[in-house]
């Protein structure tokens, strides 16, 4: 276990204090991360050590363990956007590193200031390419369409190697979206039963309650569309339908889930677009707003062993229930035809929140004396098992990085395809309706897809 300086850009901010020290204090008390870690924390912000802590508790949607961080965190003020700021920087960091040191550099910030941040991260030598041992981490939006997002990208490979960036989709944490794999691959029941053949149809659903909150100037220029179904959903999506990788290892994972992105197609007559009632009085909307916070669609992954089967891939705010699942559902048997009985098709739910965990529905005989037949639920709880509490997904890709693994993290190419995919959706995108209810949007998918919807 090496030393880790973990250095925070933007560090008064609301993902720093609902995610990053929640998930960095956590990591140290249970001794995941060396006892000589260091968490530098830079804003413009004058404060000193205690006062940004004591602020960034205030700002926490829950407590956090100061009792750990005071002995951890050292606040740094500076102006991010100043190069002449950096050399200050350098010296508090190499005071407090050696050559196996690890440092990780977390971009909390918006992707507008990724440039100016970047080039002074480089030039003022704080990251030189070729050592594992210096990283850069920052999260989508990765862009706001392909050309933005190549520019970053572009702009990122002037400075740093690819092995040293570090792309977190934070969904890719979540306890089930890593054991979808596992599922898949480790039990003969499904993968033995993984194909068109038998697979009728696979819902991926993440459903909101919650409206956008303060979120306006943000998710006024992303939509549902950009902000859910480019990033969570495309991969979700690439991880049940990709082919079984030649190992386990990071770049195998990632090529074949590529391989999935690059033959998904979409039923352009499919699409619905919502915009849930009173999102034009939420803050900092425009009055004239078309951007949608629901989107539903039907797509294809165009391979041998999935060609023809329909993927509905739905998202939204407002809705009737917080839930993200992912269901398989599988074709009726030849036999299960000819019963005069109401059986049900078999479903495998891949339940990744609030409630992890898997269940599989199959149809079983009422007990007694009749012969009526009921559909029952073979359920696993994921957090009923697990031992201690569950770790936040902000706790395992961070663990990951300090241990320079990749598989949660998302590669270039990954990005640029969904991308891709999401320009072509937005060339056919439509005016979105306005829904007051789940209601009116689930008699909608049902009359124009003929399919139910949970």
């Amino acid at each position: 276990m090496n030393k880790l300086i973990f250095t925070i850009f933007g560090s008064t901010g609301d993902l720093t204090s609902r995610k990053l020290l929640p998930a960095l204090s956590r990591l140290y008390k249970e001794k995941k991360i060396d006892k000589k870690t260091k968490i530098i924390c830079l804003g413009r912000k004058d404060l000193d050590t205690n006062s940004y802590l004591s602020y960034m508790n205030e700002e926490s949607s829950a407590p956090l363990d100061l009792d750990v961080l005071k002995n951890i965190v050292e606040y740094h003020k500076i102006q991010i956007t100043d190069e002449k700021d950096y050399g200050q920087l350098k010296e508090l960091i190499a005071s407090s590193s050696d050559a196996h040191t690890k440092q990780l550099f977390y971009l909390a910030i918006g992707p507008e200031l990724f440039f100016d941040v970047a080039k002074n991260i480089n030039q003022s030598g704080l990251i030189q390419k070729n050592n594992d041992n210096q990283m850069i981490m920052f999260e989508k939006p990765f862009g706001h369409d392909l050309q933005s997002a190549k520019k970053i990208n572009q702009m990122l490979w002037d400075f740093f190697d690819e092995k040293q960036i570090f792309r977190i989709d934070h969904y890719l944490g979540k306890e089930m979206i890593q054991n979808i794999m596992m599922v898949r691959f480790a039990n003969r029941i499904f993968e033995e039963v993984w194909y068109n053949r038998t697979i009728k149809n696979v819902k991926i659903i993440v459903k909101e309650t919650d409206g956008i909150f303060n979120r306006g100037g943000y998710y006024d220029q992303s939509g549902a569309l950009k902000d859910m179904v480019q990033s969570h959903l495309l991969q979700m999506l690439s991880m049940v339908s990709m082919e079984v990788p030649l190992s386990y290892h990071s770049e195998d994972v990632k090529n074949e889930k590529v391989k999935a992105i690059e033959n998904v197609s979409f039923d352009k007559h499919s699409f619905i677009f919502g915009q849930y009632e009173g999102y034009l009085n939420e803050d900092k909307i425009k009055e004239d707003s078309q951007t949608e916070t629901f989107v539903f669609l039907k797509a294809y992954v165009n391979t041998p062993r999935f060609k023809g089967v329909p993927f509905y891939l739905m998202t939204g705010k407002k809705l009737d229930q917080k839930e993200s699942v992912i269901i398989v559902e599988f074709e009726e048997t030849s036999e299960q035809r000819k019963w005069n009985l109401p059986l049900s098709t078999n479903k495998l739910y891949i339940k990744i929140a609030p409630d992890d965990g898997v269940g599989l529905k199959f149809n079983s005989k009422v007990p007694g004396l009749s012969g009526d037949v009921e559909e029952v639920e073979l359920e696993y709880c994921a957090a009923c098992n697990a031992v201690g509490n569950m770790s936040e997904a902000y706790e395992k890709l961070l663990l990951d990085a300090t241990e320079s693994h990749k598989t949660l993290f998302t590669r270039w190419d990954e990005i640029e395809l969904s991308w891709k995919l999401i320009d072509q959706i937005k060339e056919k995108q439509s005016k979105p309706i306005i829904y007051k209810d789940y209601q009116s949007l689930k008699d909608l998918i049902y009359k124009k897809m003929d399919v139910k919807m949970p």
